[in-house]
């Protein structure tokens, strides 16, 4: 279950750049399937959008079929937000898929991404799982590991965090089904 589900999260967190060629080169559901005809094409688009939106929401929805983990409180030493430090990579993605010209080209590019987002075992940042009002954290353990949390919760201070509905993605990477 945990190779499937990291093999999802990291089609997830690389599927945007599949939509923005997309809609870059203008493919639109009205020419893959001829019967269904005058749809104007921003719902094409929005179509390709709710495709990694749905997908991210599934994997939300059974990552508490992963193993149980926990953080004690007062086992962690410091906090770093890393919602923004992924910023960067996302809009690397996006200007390669809008340079990219030529779908073999894409395919070949976004199975480089893949393979190589999927091995890090640390780089499950998915921007869409904002806006499902998750944060990513980066928590310094007090045995110097760093783990990185995918949670609702807003961690501030690091003597008082206790998350006991963590889910393991692997040893580095959890994320927090409680709401």
């Amino acid at each position: 279950m945990n190779f499937l589900y990291r093999l999802l999260l990291t089609f997830n967190a690389t599927s945007l750049i599949i939509v923005v060629f997309l809609v870059k080169e203008q493919v639109l559901i009205n020419e893959i399937d001829c019967r269904l005809i005058n749809l104007p094409n921003y719902v094409s688009y929005i179509i390709y959008f709710l495709i990694p939106v749905g997908l991210t929401y599934f994997s939300l929805l059974i990552a508490r079929f992963l193993s149980k983990d926990n953080i004690q409180e007062a086992s962690i030493i410091s906090i770093e937000q890393a919602n923004n430090a992924f910023l960067p990579s996302y809009l690397g993605y996006f200007f390669v898929a809008l340079s990219v010209p030529y779908v073999e080209t894409l395919i070949f590019v976004f199975a480089i991404l893949f393979i190589f987002t999927f091995l890090s075992q640390t780089l499950y940042f998915n921007p869409l799982f904002l806006v499902f009002r998750y944060h990513f954290y980066y928590l310094n353990t007090t045995n110097n590991v760093q783990l990185f949390v995918i949670t609702r919760k807003e961690l501030k201070d690091p003597k008082s965090i206790k998350i006991e509905q963590l889910r393991r993605i692997n040893n580095f990477t959890f994320i927090d089904i409680k709401k």
